[in-house]
């Protein structure tokens, strides 16, 4: 199934469903895979689950692969030479190569990797060995710079060099991945009547891409996993910033600061400044996202902001 059959199976609405359908396959190097799926920081994050609490993630970026040792590469050689791949590209003969049974064995040698904004942020390993299959599906026959994986784990110590062929940076233990491109997250997204879709979607490229390029977005912090949130799950921010643009105003802020109604729960509200352009008036909406536990959900839905 291609990732476009992939996103219109669960399309986005205006509550809170899925803006993309998970891909169902990834891989990952064996050690790194917890023995049980109730392990806590005690495994994932360095620490006793008595002292820290976990480590969330959710992050957006591109999922890769390198060869941990020189003898996981030979091997990788040897196995492309016994599977039919001519005429195909180097990009394509990988894919087949992973994507075949008998070569499952590779997929849990390889190193994989997720990279934010040309950065090797995060080791990925499953949770459960059968999502081995999520990492291969993010590894595209045809890949393009519109490609976009989000991953959702929990983050644990930095690998040690041995693991990773010198790269030292957190391994994060996912329970998701999503793999999808941009356009066909766009073409998702349900347009309101009232705005044109050239109009639609050259704002939803605009507000996706400003968000993905904010600094040091690694998907770590509460803030960041409230925002990489809304950008894939809630088509609101889109449709409310296309009717800014229709009254001629610019998306001048985004922030995402700690909600009034915190007690027990982690809940942020995420705003959107816009500013008209002529009269400098500025006007502002904000959505709540509870990220207390590892799958952030919408508390209240987008609403006029006022500052108190």
């Amino acid at each position: 199934m291609n990732q476009t059959e992939h996103l219109t199976q669960q399309p986005m609405d205006m509550n809170d469903s899925p803006a993309i359908a998970p891909s169902s396959k990834n891989p990952t190097n064996a050690s790194l895979i917890p023995q049980s799926g109730s392990e806590t920081c005690a495994t994932c994050g360095g620490e006793s689950s008595n002292t820290a609490p976990p480590s969330y993630i959710y992050a957006l970026g591109k999922v890769g692969w390198r060869f941990p040792k020189q003898s996981v590469e030979k091997e990788f050689a040897q196995a492309t030479g016994r599977t039919e791949t001519a005429g195909q590209t180097d990009r394509e003969a990988v894919h087949t190569v992973l994507t075949q049974r008998q070569n499952r064995y590779l997929v849990r040698q390889l190193c994989w990797v997720l990279t934010i904004e040309g950065l090797e942020t995060y080791i990925l390993a499953p949770r459960d060995p059968a999502d081995l299959d999520l990492l291969v599906e993010a590894v595209r026959p045809a890949p393009s710079p519109l490609d976009v994986d989000i991953v959702i784990g929990i983050r644990g110590p930095i690998a040690p060099p041995e693991l990773c062929n010198g790269l030292m940076v957190p391994i994060v233990v996912f329970d998701q991945i999503y793999s999808f491109d941009r356009s066909a997250l766009i073409q998702n997204i349900p347009r309101p009547e009232t705005i044109a879709a050239n109009q639609f979607t050259q704002t939803c490229e605009e507000v996706f891409d400003r968000i993905m390029q904010m600094a040091d977005n690694a998907g770590a912090t509460d803030e960041h996993r409230a925002l990489n949130y809304l950008v894939v799950r809630y088509p609101a921010i889109y449709a409310i910033a296309s009717e800014a643009y229709g009254r001629s105003c610019s998306l001048t802020a985004v922030e995402v600061l700690p909600s009034r109604l915190n007690s027990t729960r982690k809940i942020f509200n995420v705003i959107f400044a816009f500013t008209n352009r002529s009269t400098d008036v500025r006007e502002k909406y904000f959505v709540r996202v509870d990220v207390t536990e590892e799958f952030p959900f919408l508390v209240t839905k987008m609403s006029p902001y006022y500052d108190r």
